[in-house]
């Protein structure tokens, strides 16, 4: 990416713009792995942050140039050493520029000095290359039950910090 990132904790007020680009990003990249009747309910889903999440202290934005918002996410602890990676989005005009990887290199970061051991994630079908690029195993597939006899498929992921 040419120009400045910055990655920071993410506040209250960024919710809108995290909403934004998550209702961006999803869509378009789902399109490219799932069928309409799985998209038109897991963009819903998805395509919004959890006010807990933005919180808590460990979700992140990054932000480009003039201080816009284009990449989102974070991490939130498990049971024991396990934290699961959580609402990871890229702005699409900013797709394959490194912002989705300095911000899970944050998470990682932030995570490892909080005692955290293991990062698990569920990498939707067309992110399991972007996980796997920085450190992540898959572990096999999963369904996400998305309502009555409707799941999204996604894959459980791993990395050992």
């Amino acid at each position: 990416m040419t120009g400045t990132l910055t990655v920071r904790p993410a506040e209250p007020a960024d919710m809108a713009a995290i909403d934004a680009v998550m209702a961006r990003s999803f869509p378009r990249l789902l399109k490219e792995a799932y069928p309409p009747s799985i998209r038109v309910l897991a963009v819903p889903r998805f395509a919004r942050v959890n006010p807990r999440l933005v919180g808590s202290g460990r979700y992140y934005v990054a932000l480009g140039e003039g201080g816009r918002i284009i990449g989102a996410g974070g991490w939130s602890a498990g049971a024991g050493e396990a934290a699961e990676v959580r609402h990871v989005a890229t702005a699409p005009d900013y797709l394959r520029l490194g912002v989705g990887r300095a911000i899970l290199s944050r998470v990682i970061e932030a995570a490892a000095a909080a005692g955290v051991r293991r990062l698990d994630c569920l990498a939707t079908r067309n992110a399991v290359p972007f996980y796997a690029a920085i450190g992540f195993v898959a572990l096999g597939p999963v369904e996400v039950p998305l309502a009555a006899g409707i799941s999204f498929p996604a894959e459980r992921m791993v990395r050992e910090l």
